[in-house]
């Protein structure tokens, strides 16, 4: 072969080392070894490592932030398969730790990556080598969980109640249904209470309707602190509220309805000069197997509330079948 015909070759072979220097994609070739073989602009300028200063060294030394039992079990696969092996965002979100290329703008520090890792094949057809690609996928990402996050702020807010904070009334019945079905196949314990504000209308009529949403909004932040993780608060509307207890006999139940009912009384609801005074009555009701129906379940809870309203108020009363007299 002469030397012009050599010439297309080589430079061929040049143009062929600009791509792989410039090409916006991080590309790694390591050896059986785990030793660098190549290590690309892309990775050169994210990393501050220079690709001639490293080759030959091994990747687990030079980077101790990888996690080095997942790369070589992937790496493994490849050599030992000879097909590639892939890992997403999803999966391991910043394998390199590489800062963002807008960290002001941008809405991550570190870069997003995909990572493809590739068999190369010797003239044997043997994998010899694996190259990894690293793609930059991080305003996708971002936009993702942007909106991922949106959709659970609108998923939360289609269950609050704005005034409260606490489950609406949609949401929390939905909750009872699933609780009620829970109890009719596991026959487990469970209590609804439901309350109300005592003479919550003289509020508004003598002081306004914001003072009355500021007690509203007070006596709600009193049940959120009563309330444990696994119960459900919500507002059934206007000045009543209803608490969820799963696995919580009458006994339990009781005692969270008198811990709420003496927290409410003994505080005191500031609003502009005022300082407001208030009470609650509660109705509790277990789960029995005599239920019929989620529905039947909040009746008779508010049965009991009902003859706590008729025995004075500021008092936690137990549904029993006679109360169905009183309503």
């Amino acid at each position: 072969m002469t030397a012009q015909e050599k010439q297309p070759d080589l430079t061929d072979f040049y143009w062929m080392i600009q791509m792989l220097q410039t090409v916006d994609v991080g590309l790694v070739i390591l050896g059986r070894d785990y030793r660098i073989q190549l290590w690309n602009g892309f990775m050169e300028n994210h990393s501050g490592l220079p690709g001639k200063q490293i080759t030959g060294q091994d990747i687990f030394s030079l980077l101790p932030d990888l996690p080095r039992t997942w790369m070589e079990r992937k790496i493994e696969s490849v050599f030992k398969l000879g097909a590639p092996a892939y890992s997403t965002w999803e999966q391991r979100p910043h394998l390199f730790r590489f800062k963002s290329y807008r960290p002001l703008t941008g809405q991550s520090e570190l870069m997003y990556q995909n990572i493809t890792f590739m068999p190369l094949l010797g003239p044997d057809r043997k994998v010899q080598q694996v190259c990894l690609l690293i793609y930059d996928v991080t305003e996708s990402a971002t936009s993702k969980l942007q909106l991922e996050q949106a959709n659970q702020q609108l998923e939360k807010l289609s269950r609050t109640d704005r005034l409260t904070g606490l489950n609406n009334r949609g949401f929390w019945e939905e909750c009872l249904q699933q609780e009620y079905r829970r109890c009719k196949r596991s026959g487990g314990h469970a209590s609804l209470i439901i309350f109300d504000i005592d003479h919550f209308k003289a509020v508004n009529d003598t002081h306004g309707h914001q003072a009355g949403d500021e007690v509203i909004r007070q006596v709600a932040k009193q049940l959120k602190h009563t309330a444990r993780d696994t119960d459900l608060a919500g507002r059934y509307g206007g000045e009543e509220f209803v608490l969820l207890l799963p696995d919580t006999d009458e006994f339990g139940a009781l005692e969270v309805a008198e811990r709420l009912r003496h927290l409410i009384q003994d505080m005191t609801v500031d609003y502009e000069q005022l300082k407001l005074k208030i009470t609650i009555s509660l109705g509790v009701c277990p789960y029995s197997n005599e239920l019929q129906t989620a529905r039947q379940w909040l009746e008779q809870a508010d049965q009991a509330l009902y003859h706590s309203k008729h025995q004075g108020r500021n008092q936690t009363s137990l549904w029993r079948p006679d109360l169905t007299q009183l309503a």
